[in-house]
């Protein structure tokens, strides 16, 4: 586990930040672009967004039968030490969310989100397998559709952003369930500046703002 570029004293400082009250979340733009740290808006659920901010980095070492994969995790914590772990926009795990946890994410093939969903010779299907609790679900694995949508523009930072839409349909064929998430992209780049993405099954939606960029 490495530190991120921005570099801070102690984590402690970090999570003073990381506001996860009882209400929304809502600073000036000129604050959040003055702060030394990498930083969102989420909600889970129907609770109150909060802003979280980066507090560290990793690269996972992973292996499958083809090649090594890594990709980097960025690692999101609130007030009350919750943490979004992200790849390329993605929800790969969570901890200490009061509703359950996202546990692992893993697959044999990289990301649509990471190779680039923007390009048109990005793969439009994808598996992965996901753990989560409560309960004992280990092993399930899911089948993922990207459908691009008509372009919508988003509020980041009081700004309008035009965005490529797609949706993400997701079929877990053990429980006979389907579920939708959504991304929005920056279309140049297709880094993901917006998402909603469902934690699994039983587990509530996460929406997710990226309002200043990890670099």
């Amino acid at each position: 586990m490495s530190g991120c570029s921005q570099k801070f004293n102690d984590v402690n400082d970090t999570l003073n930040i990381a506001l996860f009250g009882d209400a929304d979340t809502q600073l000036e733009s000129f604050n959040i672009n003055s702060l030394p740290y990498a930083s969102i808006y989420a909600r889970i659920g129907n609770g109150p967004r909060a802003f979280m901010v980066l507090a560290l980095t990793e690269t996972p070492a992973r292996f499958n039968y083809q090649a090594e994969i890594q990709a980097l995790q960025l690692k999101w914590l609130s007030a009350d030490k919750g943490m979004l772990v992200t790849e390329y926009g993605r929800l790969v795990k969570t901890l200490n969310l009061p509703q359950g946890n996202l546990l692992n994410t893993y697959s044999k093939t990289p990301d649509p989100l990471r190779l680039g969903l923007h390009k048109t010779n990005t793969p439009k299907q994808w598996q992965r397998t996901i753990d989560w609790q409560p309960g004992y679900h280990f092993g399930y694995q899911l089948k993922s559709t990207f459908i691009r949508q008509q372009n919508a523009v988003i509020m980041i930072n009081d700004k309008p952003i035009e965005t490529l839409h797609f949706t993400e349909d997701v079929l877990v064929d053990s429980l006979n369930v389907t579920y939708q998430n959504d991304f929005w992209l920056q279309p140049q780049t297709g880094k993901v500046l917006k998402s909603k993405q469902k934690l699994a099954p039983g587990l509530p939606y996460v929406e997710i703002t990226l309002l200043k960029p990890y670099s």
